[in-house]
């Protein structure tokens, strides 16, 4: 009998006016969730009570929108939860600002690699990934036999879902995980399985 260490079930923060404009921030601030996507957070609450999700403890990334989104999760569990300021976004440099479209025109590439651009302050790929699965191990680590929920930001859940599946860097933003979706990996002692991806509660 396989025997499992820790389940995770990951969220990704409600939409943000950056997420309509198709813009590229690091900015921890700003923006905060749009009423859209508090009412993606409502559905995600509304799963999570339906299918009785349980959950031991609840971890947030550091960001205003994360920090929006898990406290009616948290209130919803009447857990109080935990900031991890290591699973912060990933910098991204002369990109920050920028929409998708004026960095596909100004560097004449196309959408999965913007991931791996090497432009002045942006955080490698490599560094990002490695600082993501290192803090999840030890989350999985301190937390053996319990359930947890991660509110975080797309990018992080790419990441470590990508690390499990041995899915390459280069491809891991072709991974969807869209705002206010959920996405539930088991770990094992030396291994880890995807239950679901990118759930997007209807």
């Amino acid at each position: 009998m396989l025997e499992r260490k820790c389940k995770i079930t990951f969220i990704a923060h409600g939409e943000t006016v950056n997420t309509q404009e198709e813009r590229i921030s690091d900015s921890e601030n700003y923006p905060p969730i749009t009423e859209y996507g508090q009412e993606q957070i409502q559905r995600v609450c509304e799963l999570l009570k339906r299918r009785g999700v349980k959950s031991n403890k609840i971890l947030t990334s550091p960001a205003t929108r994360c920090i929006q989104s898990v406290k009616p999760i948290a209130k919803m569990f009447k857990q109080d939860f935990e900031i991890i300021d290591e699973l912060h976004i990933r910098k991204c440099g002369t990109l920050n600002g920028k929409t998708f479209e004026t960095v596909l025109k100004q560097y004449k590439t196309d959408f999965p690699s913007i991931a791996n651009m090497d432009v002045e302050g942006c955080e490698p790929l490599e560094d990002f990934n490695k600082r993501v699965f290192d803090e999840i191990m030890k989350i999985v680590k301190e937390n053996i036999g319990s359930r947890l929920i991660i509110v975080t930001y797309p990018m992080v859940i790419q990441s470590i879902t990508a690390r499990i599946l041995h899915v390459p860097a280069d491809a891991q933003f072709r991974i969807l995980v869209k705002p206010g979706s959920m996405t539930q990996i088991s770990f094992f002692d030396t291994w880890a399985s995807l239950i679901y991806s990118g759930y997007v509660p209807i």
